[in-house]
């Protein structure tokens, strides 16, 4: 086989065989073929789209690129999620001893965040000590012995992915519903998932931006884990505010912990009280978790009784870290500026945009532009109100949390410009638009 001759063809907008498939993803991954034909590559298939069957060899060759993680002989059932992300989405923090506390184990691998704010284990190294190098028989018998493990993903975990996204990035092909979705889906199947539920974010703080477009990816990641012999559950959740209260690392840390002894209630509990549901109903078969009603009052047994908390503190000690941050949040790591920012005047609050507050965080130093950045895990926000909310003028909105002053202005310039208000009641938005099952 030729690069160019799979370059023509989907230049052409013809559909590639599976061998030709295979064959290019074992080549890339091998450092054969130059970057700029898998640029084109990129370029044809971001173009001309992909047909389903094109899409599940591309997530398989991807996904057999490297090592395949094998849980069987751990778990009876491997449930996995994922968000495409989102401002303040600590979903995972919370859901994860939460399914756990419920019976069912998770081992899952998390990534970095790369943009506004950190992901998963950025979040999680806000806890001193947090190994999140938990990898071979380790993670296995963590899983085995606590039923909880969440760790970094392994360099060898679907390598051409990583190769073909660090091209996707600089050659605008990044919005690729094929590409993105089997990105996605090549890692979970990688990781030994049986079982995904997939939390798709739409609207001003999401990648995708409408309620279609969400629609098409998560029905393109669903017909993957169909074709693949997995039981995929998406959901699309709202984004076009922060969920929850806290953006940016420890403060979310604090937030989570907060949630899971109880103390927090509102649209972050709702979410994962969601996710988690749908998690135990894949884990379940749809057998033991079939009535949404019964999962619910299991879930919220498990706050109540304070089992999602005590798991979620076994993971904490089983991988090394500091378990008195999470039985005293306040001594996570804490900023050295706290600044009050106030509503300029009294209204319904008709828009608290979510991607203006990632902006605001990521001046502060919460995001990284490129992965070689170093996060500041202490600073951030704390937004206060939500779409539909009333608040008099000189009420405080947001609580800025810094350790650079030389940094709040530019903070301040994009908190401006996120919140709008109305003379008139304004609808609460929803948390969640859709589900769509395998």
């Amino acid at each position: 086989m030729r690069t160019v001759d799979i370059i023509t063809k989907k230049r052409d907008g013809l559909p590639l065989e599976t061998e030709e498939i295979n064959w290019f993803i074992e080549q890339v991954t091998l450092g054969a073929i130059p970057d700029y034909q898998i640029a084109a590559w990129l370029m044809a298939v971001y173009l001309r789209g992909m047909e389903r069957r094109e899409i599940i060899d591309l997530t398989l060759a991807m996904a057999r690129s490297g090592d395949i993680l094998d849980l069987s002989d751990t778990l009876a059932y491997s449930i996995d999620k994922h968000s495409s992300g989102g401002v303040g989405d600590k979903t995972t923090l919370v859901v994860l001893p939460l399914v756990a506390a419920c019976g069912v184990p998770v081992a899952k691998m998390s990534g970095r965040g790369l943009g506004f704010s950190g992901g998963t284990l950025d979040k999680l190294e806000a806890i001193p000590g947090f190994n999140v190098q938990i990898a071979g028989e380790r993670f296995k018998a963590q899983a085995r012995s606590i039923g909880l493990v969440l760790a970094g993903q392994s360099a060898r975990l679907a390598p051409a992915d990583g190769i073909l996204y660090s091209l996707r990035d600089v050659t605008g092909t990044v919005p690729s519903l094929p590409l993105i979705a089997s990105s996605i889906m090549s890692k979970k199947i990688a990781a030994g998932a049986q079982g995904v539920v997939l939390d798709v974010k739409v609207g001003r703080g999401a990648f995708m931006p409408t309620l279609d477009a969400a629609r098409d990816l998560a029905q393109i990641m669903v017909n993957i884990g169909k074709d693949a012999g997995r039981d995929v559950i998406a959901v699309i959740s709202d984004m076009n505010q922060p969920l929850g209260s806290a953006v940016g690392n420890a403060l979310e840390v604090m937030e989570a912990v907060k949630t899971l002894r109880g103390e927090f209630t509102g649209d972050f509990l709702e979410h994962c009280l969601n996710i988690a549901g749908y998690m135990l109903k894949l884990a379940g078969r749809c057998e033991r978790y079939l009535d949404a009603a019964e999962t619910r009052s299991v879930l919220l047994q498990a706050f109540k009784d304070g089992s999602a908390f005590a798991k979620f503190r076994e993971m904490v000690i089983a991988q090394d870290g500091d378990v008195s941050v999470v039985d005293e949040p306040s001594r996570l790591s804490q900023a050295r500026v706290i600044v009050p920012y106030y509503a300029p005047l009294s209204g319904y609050i008709s828009m608290a945009a979510a991607e203006l507050i990632a902006q605001a965080a990521f001046e502060l130093g919460a995001g990284r532009a490129t992965k070689a950045d170093q996060i500041d895990l202490a600073v951030g926000l704390e937004v206060h109100v939500k779409v539909g909310d009333y608040v008099e003028k000189g009420q405080l909105l947001v609580t800025i949390h810094a350790n650079d002053p030389n940094k709040l202005d530019a903070c301040m310039a994009h908190l401006q410009r996120a919140f709008a208000f109305s003379e008139t009641p304004v609808e609460r938005l929803p948390l969640f638009y859709d589900v769509i099952e395998s």
